[in-house]
């Protein structure tokens, strides 16, 4: 009788469906344990699950690309403040210096004041470089950030269990970036505020107030070189500091949630919550699953779409035979 119902069920719709196996569709699995698998699309290797995980930042990786975009921008841009350099008012020291710092200056919105556009066409010159600017340092900020980040998993999988990766992954990393950018953003404010106390020759408040503010800016030809890596170095902490301080706070809040989740009483609204299938009655798997929901590791469309990946494997409505 059950034979008879199982062919019936495989039999059901059109007698083709089967040995068409349309490539979307469907997909069998029935092999013998005792025999190697033949699936032409596994090709296990030592190091198989560190090539998916670097796969998977493979379309984010344009590290280099950006970097390309990010020279090509300021060499455009000192070209043109160098040719436009008389329109400019303010303190000298080199043209080609000058032109430099004015670019770097304009594309992080730095606005140290000390070399200003005067006339129409640098004002919209300079409005157009600081526009472009922030689209190619938020680009460049991000693809490194995806970058350091891929060489801390490189470095826990290489060196790590799948546990203990897993682990530190999860619950360190934010505390860890955001401790680190922390460290660098005093690093840097120190650094700057003795260049300007010691060679430019400010007060320790106006060294301070120039760090900070921008009113003051760096008059000499060693400061403004000083100044080139000093504010691009700024920029890029400073945005990573709040990226890591935002990503710290909800792996705070997360912990917290699951904690709560974790200690609470299960209540008998939440085993009715825990009923998917409606049978007044909660499998080990369906109270996993609504755990995992409540913790907000996984959602209902998540859910809808492992069913039905489950369903094109599931091709005769009983369980997967492997």
């Amino acid at each position: 009788m059950a034979d008879n119902s199982i062919q019936e069920a495989l039999l059901d719709g059109t007698p083709t469906a089967l040995p068409r196996m349309p490539s979307e569709g469907p997909i069998w699995f029935r092999r013998c344990r005792s025999t190697l698998s033949t699936d032409p699309h596994q090709k296990p290797t030592e190091h198989s699950s560190l090539l998916q995980a670097k796969g998977l930042f493979k379309g984010r990786q344009n590290f280099r690309l950006v970097g390309l975009i990010l020279f090509v921008y300021l060499l455009v841009g000192v070209i043109i403040f160098y040719l436009v350099m008389d329109q400019i008012s303010g303190t000298r020291t080199d043209r080609v210096l000058d032109s430099l710092y004015l670019v770097i200056v304009t594309m992080t919105a730095a606005g140290c004041g000390d070399l200003v556009p005067n006339s129409d066409t640098t004002k919209l010159l300079a409005c157009a470089f600081v526009f472009t600017g922030f689209g190619i340092v938020g680009t460049f900020i991000s693809n490194l950030a995806d970058y350091l980040v891929e060489k801390q998993e490189v470095f826990f999988k290489a060196s790590q269990s799948d546990a203990t990766m897993l682990r530190l992954t999860d619950t360190s990393r934010a505390k860890y970036n955001f401790y680190t950018a922390s460290l660098l953003l005093v690093m840097d404010v120190v650094a700057g505020v003795v260049f300007l106390w010691k060679v430019e020759k400010l007060s320790l408040v106006d060294s301070f107030y120039c760090v900070f503010y921008g009113d003051k800016s760096f008059p000499s030809k060693l400061g403004r070189v000083f100044a080139v890596f000093w504010i691009i170095a700024s920029a890029i902490i400073m945005s990573q500091f709040f990226k890591y301080l935002g990503d710290f706070y909800i792996e705070r809040r997360q912990k917290k949630l699951a904690k709560w989740v974790l200690t609470r009483r299960t209540t008998t609204m939440d085993l009715e919550r825990a009923d998917l299938d409606g049978d007044r009655q909660v499998g080990r798997a369906e109270f996993v699953l609504y755990k995992l929901k409540e913790l907000g590791k996984i959602n209902q469309e998540e859910v809808s779409f492992f069913i039905k990946e489950f369903e094109k494997l599931n091709v005769d409505q009983s369980r997967i035979s492997v």
